[in-house]
């Protein structure tokens, strides 16, 4: 795993030389994932890697986990609270398709959500464009493969170093790098509504979707859970669809 971080490391630094950006630039979640991006970007660079905070009605756990992080990485960070600038488009949202009594009381929830990592990613990159940095992604092989992110939301990215790492090697990357052992060991969680956590979001575990994506048997339920997400999620991973001029 060492060797896996130092590779990873170097993939980051030739990022920068290929596009000639000055650094580096990620979301902190308080989650292992973007622990360990945090991490591998001070490495890379060390005097010019960023980790934005960016709370939305979030649960204090997180928040000092967060914090935890910036401070066992060393990295330069800054917060956003976007809660309130969150309440006032989501509610004129909601007003403004309510006065044509279209509102979708089923899908809020999850409308709600994506507008959350929607506005992490505008701010994400309102920072990399002042300090001329590359918005880094967290998505691992398992959220990648189910399509467990959010399209233009924390999907919109330019550099996804750790997306063929499985969720159990992004772990031992942590262990390796130092993150805080509360990190490593909390239920997934994109922090999205309260009590949200990932697995049970996705219907299985990533424990499971590993075994999957290594070749391994698993349950035939989990099995038709991931391939239906796989399937779902399709236009995720691929370039937007265009017309051609006959």
């Amino acid at each position: 795993m060492e060797r896996e971080i130092q590779n990873v490391v170097h993939w980051l630094r030739e990022q920068l030389e290929k596009t000639g950006a000055k650094g580096f630039v990620v979301g902190v979640s308080g989650g292992l994932d973007s622990a360990v991006v945090a991490n591998l970007i001070k490495l890379a660079a060390p005097n010019h890697s960023l980790g934005v905070i960016m709370p939305i009605y979030s649960d204090e756990k997180h928040l000092t986990d967060a914090k935890e992080v910036i401070k066992q990485c060393g990295i330069n960070s800054l917060t956003i609270d976007l809660t309130e600038t969150h309440r006032v488009m989501f509610s004129h949202i909601k007003e403004q398709i309510g006065q044509k009594n279209d509102f979708n009381q089923n899908l809020e929830q999850i409308a709600n959500a994506n507008l959350r990592a929607r506005l992490r990613m505008s701010a994400l990159y309102t920072v990399a464009t002042n300090y001329q940095y590359l918005v880094v992604g967290t998505d691992n092989k398992a959220e990648w493969y189910t399509g467990y992110f959010t399209k233009y939301g924390d999907g919109g990215v330019d550099l996804l170093p750790i997306v063929d790492f499985s969720k159990a090697e992004v772990r031992e990357m942590a262990k390796s790098l130092g993150v805080p052992e509360r990190v490593i060991e909390k239920a997934p969680s994109a922090d999205l509504w309260e009590n949200q956590t990932d697995e049970a979001e996705l219907g299985t575990t990533y424990d499971i979707i590993d075994a999957y994506l290594n070749g391994e048997d698993v349950p035939p339920k989990d099995r038709e859970i991931i391939e239906k997400l796989h399937q779902r999620s399709e236009h995720k991973r691929t370039s937007i669809p265009q017309y051609k001029r006959k």
